[in-house]
């Protein structure tokens, strides 16, 4: 058994950490605060161990603490490095006066600190290829050695930390409140306040031996004081000693083009996204990772050993010559396409800017109920729009700079868009259907330059402290305009569009043009990113698949929908309805909107189609004419069920009536109409095409788009090969021109996404059967696994909904894997007063209903409502049901989901 090297490391315990890694080391520093003095430090390395096994390093991960925890953070990292497959030495440093390294006496300043790492490493034998990696203070020295060594310097890893301090900005209030001279020496040094604080900020909860070894180097005061150095060597304004040091290194990095990886907790109150927005304007060819509802212990709340290692296997890092170009995982590539056959979003628009038709329709109300539209003709639009680009560029928005479009659909929010994407600006669009909170962290996490908005809206930023610069689209008085931070109404840029000469240069097709955030059903929402030349294959599938062209009148009920409006040549509108919830559009409003524009074509929610449905009794004559007019009716983002579509038929009897699926992602990937539908239905019952039924039919590939399926293991694991054989189900895998170009900060979610190079892991499950054609089972984070095998969810739920009583039924498991027991939730009709086990005969019915198609059902509950996502009114977030299932069935009082 390998021995601690002395009997204070001796007498602790610390999970996780091997005593062969640790070791002193002596030093000659060459610091100022005491240069030629011998200064002992303690590390973690795991070179003896990487001897041991005869393996030879990569390089070296140099992995640096910040204040108040030490070397024992990275002990994953260390871990993890002498795996044979990868092996790195991975040093994890003890600072002066920190960890288990000597208590000096002085008092070590950041560039101390920078010399006293580079003193170690020469002592090491540390040579290249290095990639250093940093959290919280330890983040600047980690690249202060970054940027004296560039000839070792092969990567650069960081978590939660700064480089640089607005001016106008005070630093964050934890840290002021441990400077105050009242606080700061009983706070960090007299007593264990400030290590208390920080170990607290982990989520979860450290486990208490984990929290005691943290603690251990830190038992008394005199063991503290360089805590309590650390905080005091904080440059708060340029008049600190500091200061000088932390801004060279600031600038320093930002001629560093090695790849680079910053991982981050956006929860922490210290380091926020505000600095890691500002390190990736010195470092933007780094991957970055935003970890949602994690904080500043970044590395005790989630694996930040298995990214590391994950980047390290696959960024291209530099081995000797680190004056080229980036060469990170997502380097740019050229694109294959034709640039000349690309026509950007706003073609069409700029093709009729003469015309005095309509381009785009605003529905309201009026106080007695009656509906009155309001049109902007494509002269107006196409003008407005001009304008509008000329305004926002001498109102400061550059090209790529994000801009966060919060207003409601209209014409007003259509001439945003096109504006800035013409100006080649990055159009952040997170609507209000994701909630407060989930809107909230769209925001921040997209990290806009710009945020544009209405007063709400506006409120809602100044709130949550909101990351931009203000513009309002309301006219505002100057006090509350100073309340809200607003810089300028949009008027105000209207007026700079009208005195500005010229338009700047146009974007190029592989820019970023958008930034489109999920639904949040099944998560956090997450933004995906929109290329130039995607959102353009976008518009031209849509045109292809269903003949969308000039001279379509298309009515919105989903309104991202309506924003393609101008694009494909339409005239556009969206129904007078609360966009963040659907089920508020009634047939009345839809007929309205069809009427004002003569609308050929409709799209729709489920859930807004459903209550469409519900209130077509109240149309008029008229109405019914209008909507008698349509010729193509289109609903997608969620199942949406046979009876509900045929009902759709007798209000709009003209309609082709498709069901698209797609996702934020890629949209359409797979079409079907109501025949081919009822057709698909008829082949599972008559079991004359293989491998149709079990599922949702959702269609053959639209044009450009293919299909694949990545088949489940007996854990009901996707495994990496993909197939295309019949009746195989696992997880759908897409490929598209008019696919996402990736994840917005989450880069191990796009790694994951894009196992199979090429491809789109949708996270939905499926198969194909014999004639191409598409069936969806539900989604993989749903799937369960009984002691008879693999069951996804949708059939089951399909079944359960055919017993005359259920309206609605979604299918989970509880317990362990391998052994979970199958759930069904019910709703009824009529509708359950409160959530309770299910009577005896109404359980028996569902049973029967779903052993039907094999599947063993251990529980129905019974509840008023099954929960759903807010911005479809009709996505079931299973797992969260699960959760409330297992709960529910433990015993005690049962809520409501």
């Amino acid at each position: 058994m390998v021995a601690w090297p002395s009997p204070e490391l001796a007498t602790a315990d610390f999970p996780g950490l091997d005593p062969q890694w640790s070791r002193y080391v002596d030093v000659i520093s060459g610091a100022d605060v005491d240069a030629g003095q011998s200064r002992r430090w303690h590390v973690l390395d795991n070179s003896a161990e990487l001897a041991a096994k005869g393996l030879t390093p990569v390089g070296t991960l140099l992995c640096v603490h910040g204040n108040p925890t030490w070397s024992y953070l990275w002990r994953t990292l260390v871990a993890a490095g002498a795996n044979p497959n990868q092996p790195w030495r991975v040093i994890a440093v003890d600072q002066l006066d920190m960890g288990f390294s000597e208590r000096t006496g002085t008092f070590r300043r950041l560039a101390d600190r920078i010399v006293d790492l580079h003193d170690l490493t020469t002592v090491l034998g540390v040579s290249g290829p290095v990639v250093t990696a940093g959290h919280d203070w330890g983040g600047v020295i980690s690249l202060g050695w970054a940027v004296n060594h560039p000839q070792l310097l092969a990567g650069v890893v960081l978590t939660n930390t700064a480089v640089h301090q607005e001016s106008s900005t005070p630093i964050p209030w934890p840290l002021r409140v441990a400077l105050h001279p009242a606080v700061h020496g009983w706070g960090t040094t007299t007593s264990p306040a400030f290590l208390r604080v920080t170990h607290a900020l982990a989520r979860p909860a450290l486990a208490s031996d984990v929290r005691r070894a943290f603690m251990a180097p830190y038992k008394n005061p005199a063991r503290r004081g360089g805590v309590g150095n650390f905080v005091a060597d904080i440059p708060v304004d340029a008049t600190h000693p500091s200061f000088a040091s932390l801004t060279a290194v600031a600038e320093g990095i930002r001629e560093l083009s090695v790849p680079a990886l910053f991982l981050w907790g956006p929860g922490d109150p210290i380091f926020s996204d505000k600095y890691l927005r500002d390190l990736i304007t010195r470092m933007p060819q780094a991957e970055v990772h935003r970890f949602e509802g994690a904080s500043h212990m970044l590395h005790e709340d989630v694996d930040v050993a298995g990214s590391v290692f994950e980047w390290l296997g696959t960024a291209q890092l530099p081995t000797s010559d680190t004056t080229s170009a980036p060469k990170g995982l997502q380097a740019a590539a050229a694109s294959s396409a034709d640039s000349e056959t690309f026509a950007p979003l706003w073609a069409e628009l700029e093709r009729r800017s003469t015309e005095t038709s309509d381009a785009v329709v605003d529905m309201s109300t009026t106080s007695d109920g009656s509906s009155i539209s309001t049109s902007k003709s494509w002269a107006e639009l196409a003008s407005e729009v001009s304008q509008l680009v000329r305004g926002l560029h001498a109102a400061g928005v550059q090209r790529g700079d994000r801009v966060s479009l919060l207003v409601p659909p209209g014409s007003t929010l259509t001439a945003l868009i096109y504006a800035c994407l013409r100006l080649g600006a990055v159009v952040v669009l997170a609507d209000a259907g994701l909630g407060a909170r989930g809107l909230s962290r769209a925001v921040k996490g997209a990290g806009p330059e710009f945020v544009i908005g209405i007063n709400r809206a506006l409120m809602a930023a100044k709130t949550f402290s909101w990351p931009g610069q203000r513009i309002s689209v309301e006219a505002l008085s100057p006090t509350l305009a100073r309340t809200l931070g607003v810089r300028m109404p949009l008027d105000r840029v209207r007026e700079l569009g009208s005195a500005a000469a010229s338009l700047p240069a146009e974007p190029g097709p592989d820019e970023l043009a958008a930034v489109l955030f999920t639904s949040g059903s099944t998560g956090p929402a997450k933004g995906v990113l929109y290329t130039h030349r995607q959102l353009s294959a976008m518009r031209d599938t849509l045109q292809q698949t269903y003949g969308l062209k000039s001279g379509t009148g298309l009515v919105a009920g989903f309104a991202p929908f309506a924003l393609l409006g101008p694009a494909l040549g339409a005239t556009s509108v969206t129904p007078d309805m609360d966009v963040t919830a659907p089920r508020t559009l009634t047939a009345q409003a839809l007929a309205d909107a069809a009427a004002a524009i003569k609308a050929t074509a409709v799209f729709v929610s489920p859930a807004a189609m459903a209550n469409v449905l519900a209130s077509a009794f109240a149309v008029n004559a008229a109405q019914r004419a209008a909507l008698s007019d349509v010729d193509l009716l289109l609903s997608a983002g969620a199942p949406i069920s046979t009876s509900l579509l045929e009902s759709a038929a007798h209000l709009m009897p003209q309609a082709a009536l498709h069901t698209p699926y797609g996702m934020t992602e890629a949209l359409p990937i797979t079409d079907i109409d109501l025949p081919e539908i009822l057709q698909a239905a008829s082949d599972a019952a008559a079991g004359t095409v293989a491998g149709s039924g079990n599922g949702v039919c959702v269609g053959r590939s639209v044009a450009g788009a293919r299909v694949a399926i990545a088949p489940l293991d007996a854990q009901g694991v996707p495994v990496s090969d993909l197939t295309s054989d019949v009746a195989v189900t696992g997880e759908i895998v897409i490929s598209a021109s008019h696919m996402k170009d990736g994840y917005d900060r989450l880069w191990r979610t796009q790694r994951v996404s894009e196992a199979n190079s090429g491809w789109h892991r949708t996270g939905d499950v499926g198969h194909l059967d014999a004639l191409g054609r598409l069936w969806v089972e539900g989604r993989l984070a749903h799937v369960m696994t009984t002691a008879s095998g693999v069951v996804t969810p949708v059939a089951a739920e399909q079944a359960a909904e055919r017993v005359p009583t259920v309206s609605r039924a979604a299918v989970v498991a509880v317990g362990p894997t391998g052994t979970q027991a199958v759930v069904v939730v019910v709703e009824t009709n009529p509708t359950a007063s409160k959530s309770a086990l299910a009577t005896p005969e109404l359980a028996a019915a569902v049973r029967t209903a779903v052993r039907e198609v094999g599947v063993e059902v251990n529980a129905v509950l019974v509840v008023p409502r099954i929960p759903t996502d807010i911005r479809h009114n009709a996505k079931v977030d299973r797992a969260a049901l699960a959760r409330w299932a297992s709960k529910a069935l433990a015993g005690g009082r049962m809520s409501n989901p």
